[in-house]
């Protein structure tokens, strides 16, 4: 299947690193002209380079701006006025027990997950029914399904995620434009691996902590690794490609099986 994308823009938030770094390369690699987001002017620079290195791909550039603030969204909207593919891939996690989350980090964890999807999918979506085509992809997680004890707060952002994309797809309906969201399974990245050290020690190999921490605490998985960024990549490419045109309002899992259910 050879996937083209020339002549679009796309903007993957949250993508100087990890998911969203490998989705990014993925979009340049198909053709988009990509748009590298992150906080920091410096940090974006060099997302830049390095998307440009591993895709062959020169049609990159970036835009720096903390989506979970006014003042960051404003800068990114008026840096890049209009997008034909919208990845909301920004998000944060981490465990804390459950009665220990306090409202400042209940909201915290909604201003980022969610409402900086919400805020670029009101600003792009317009334009996008105008011109007859686009697309919106959430990126979402197993853990909107599957809620974690450690991280109650996380998934209660990603499950909002999933009513999002589902109420945003029918106001897109018959437009061209389809909205989706992509249920991730647990996937290798820094702060992954970060969060394993917490869950098992530092004690153990890489290799062994893994697979420790697979064994239990994820050991619905029928995958029984974590999934690399680029797995994600995939998906997240074919549902930006017309291929995908008749996909809309779903939620599409690349979660290695993590999800116990036929539908999700």
């Amino acid at each position: 299947m050879q996937i083209d994308l020339s002549g679009r823009t796309a903007l993957v938030t949250g993508s100087t690193q990890g998911i969203g770094h490998a989705i990014a390369v993925g979009l340049a690699r198909a053709g988009a002209r990509v748009v590298v987001n992150g906080r920091g002017e410096k940090r974006v620079a060099e997302a830049v380079d390095s998307v440009r290195a591993e895709s062959g791909g020169d049609d990159v550039t970036g835009a720096a701006g903390d989506l979970a603030s006014d003042e960051g969204t404003a800068a990114v909207l008026a840096a890049v006025p209009e997008v034909d593919i919208l990845v909301n891939n920004l998000g944060i996690f981490g465990s804390t027990p459950p009665l220990e989350i306090d409202d400042a980090e209940w909201r915290r964890y909604f201003e980022v997950n969610v409402l900086s999807a919400v805020r670029l999918i009101r600003a792009y979506l317009p334009g996008m029914k105008d011109r007859g085509w686009g697309r919106v992809l959430n990126l979402a997680s197993d853990s909107a399904v599957a809620i974690p004890a450690e991280m109650i707060h996380y998934g209660m952002t990603k499950t909002s995620l999933l009513a999002v994309s589902r109420g945003f797809a029918k106001d897109a309906a018959g437009t061209g434009v389809t909205v989706n969201s992509v249920i991730a399974g647990p996937t290798h990245t820094g702060g992954v691996e970060g969060f394993v050290r917490e869950l098992v020690g530092d004690e153990l190999p890489w290799d062994e902590a893994q697979r420790e921490f697979m064994v239990k605490h994820r050991p619905q998985s029928l995958l029984q690794r974590l999934i690399e960024p680029e797995e994600i990549a995939n998906m997240v490419v074919y549902l930006a490609s017309p291929y995908a045109s008749a996909t809309t309002g779903g939620a599409v899992r690349v979660d290695g099986g993590y999800v116990d259910s036929i539908l999700p």
